[in-house]
Parts: C-alpha cells; structure tokens; sequence
C-alpha cells in the first residue's frame, strides 16, 4: 500500500514537473521570438478621442507605446506634430488603438463626410457682408434668410410687399471658397496698440456650400436668382422660435411677437 502511494506522488510531482518546464519553454520561445524582431514607437490612444476634435487638443489623450514593427499600422505616427493643427478626427477614436494620419482630415472633408443621407448640396454666391464676413467655416451651422424686393402679380401691375424671412434653419455648410480675395491681411495678435482696431473687411465673392431638402434646394435658388439670400451663425443651441415673413407693414411689430 506504501509503495502505491509512493508512486502516486511521485507521478504527481513528475506531471507538475512536466507542466512546469513546458511553460517554462513556452515562455523562452515567446520572448526569444520577440526579442529578434524591430521593436517601434507608435502613438497610442489612451482616452476616446471624439469625431471632429482637432490634432492640436489630442496630445493628453493619446502616449508613445513599443511595438513590433510587424504590427505597426499604415500611417501610424509617434508624434502629434506630425499632425497639422487644424485637421480633425474624422472618426471616432477608442482607448487602445494606433492614432494613424489618415483618420484626421480637413474640417471642409469632414463636413461632407457628416452630410445626412438624402440631403444634397447647393452652392450660392455671396457678398460677404451676407456671409458673416466671411467668418465661416466647413462644418459650421447656418441660419438661411430669404429676402425679395415686390414682384408684379398680374397685369395690373400689382406687386407683393417686400419680404424677408428666416425660412432654414441650422443648415450643415460643407464647403467655403472665396473668389477674387482682397484684404484678407489679418492683424498681428501681438501688437496691443491694433489689437482694438477693426480688422479690414474682406471683399469678393463668397461660394458657399449648403447641405439641405430638395425643396430647400428649391428655394435657396430661387431666392438667389431672384433675391436676395442672407446667412446667420446658428449653433444648435439657437432659439428658432418667434420668427414670420417681415414686411414693411409689420416690421416694427417685431418686439410685440
């Protein structure tokens, strides 16, 4: 009875043995194997990093991580600046995986990629004083208002009013050009004494892209073939309430509505 005892532990011990050195095997083969290969430095992402944040504000959501060459994605970078500023994610980017440089783009290539399906895009000149001055910007929110001087309505020569009205609303812009650009010089920050003074107003031809309805589309043209079409910064945020077609009858009723 001793001896089976005997043998059975001594097979136990044998079988921990075994285990033990496999492991041990293992182990050294796996770290032989990855000590022959290129170890790299990679940026990596460490907080989710939003659609739309620009490359400049990443830097304390992403950190240099090693790793084998082999597994170093295309495009991948080991330093924000080899980013430009101003592009954006154009994904959404999760804790874990390489920040590569094709996932940041333009504003202006982002804002067409956010476009919803089944709007199409229109393009109107503009003045820039009916295009904030020009301050606009691919992926911007715009209030669009329509404006026409009186049309005849028959024979008689009857006419409509003048109108103007805030007819679209947080309208996606997903492109901005400007043609025949003139004093565009901006001013230098660092000089106090000009930092007060009015920047030179921009003057040219602002073509504007819009993302909107086909019956939007509809009136964008219309009005900008045979009006007048105006553009408001219109952030999500934006009070559309309260609004009507003004005319020269009721637009000193505005403060009443």
């Amino acid at each position: 009875m001793r001896r089976r005892v005997t043998g059975i532990v001594a097979s136990l011990l044998l079988a921990s043995l075994g285990t033990i050195l496999l492991v041990a095997y293992v182990q050294s083969a796996r770290n032989e194997a990855v000590a022959g290969e290129r170890m790299v430095d990679v940026l990596v992402v460490t907080d989710a990093i939003e659609k739309g944040t620009k490359a400049a504000d990443i830097e304390d959501a992403v950190a240099v991580r090693q790793v084998p060459a082999k597994v170093k994605a295309e495009g991948a970078i080991d330093d924000v600046a080899d980013l430009n500023d101003e592009l954006v994610a154009s994904v959404e980017l999760v804790p874990g995986e390489q920040v590569v440089s094709t996932r940041f783009v333009t504003r202006q290539q982002a804002a067409r990629g956010d476009v919803p399906e089944g709007l199409q895009e229109v393009t109107v000149p503009l003045e820039p004083a009916r295009a904030l001055g020009g301050r606009l910007s691919a992926g911007d929110t715009v209030g669009v208002f329509l404006s026409f001087d009186p049309f005849e309505i028959n024979r008689e020569g009857d006419k409509t009013p003048n109108t103007s009205h805030l007819e679209l609303h947080k309208v996606l812009v997903t492109g901005v050009q400007l043609e025949n650009a003139q004093n565009l010089g901006a001013q230098d920050e660092g000089d106090d004494e000009e930092a007060d003074q009015p920047t030179p107003a921009a003057s040219g031809t602002y073509l504007v892209t819009l993302a909107v309805d086909s019956p939007s589309a509809e009136r964008i043209v219309f009005a900008a073939e045979h009006g007048y079409v105006w553009l408001s910064a219109e952030p999500e945020d934006a009070d559309e309430s309260g609004t009507q077609i003004v005319t020269r009858g009721n637009v000193y009723e505005a403060e009443a509505r």
